[in-house]
């Protein structure tokens, strides 16, 4: 598994999926699709994506602080 940070290519709206996909060893295209079907059901799948969006860094960052 990778560190979790939103790249810088291949995003959509924030990196979430895509960062999300990466870690966990799936394309982004399925993890897209499962936070849509996700958004059918009850619950704070928005509220998360934002929250994960302001969370996590982007790689640019992340490399950044790497090299401290």
């Amino acid at each position: 598994m990778t560190a979790l940070a939103r790249p810088t290519h291949g995003r959509m709206i924030g990196g979430v999926c895509a960062a999300l996909a990466r870690r966990f060893g799936t394309s982004a295209t399925t993890m897209r699709v499962i936070f849509l079907i996700s958004c059918l059901l009850p619950g704070p799948q928005f509220l998360l994506y934002i929250a994960l969006w302001i969370l996590l860094p982007s790689e640019d960052k992340a490399k950044t602080r790497a090299a401290w």
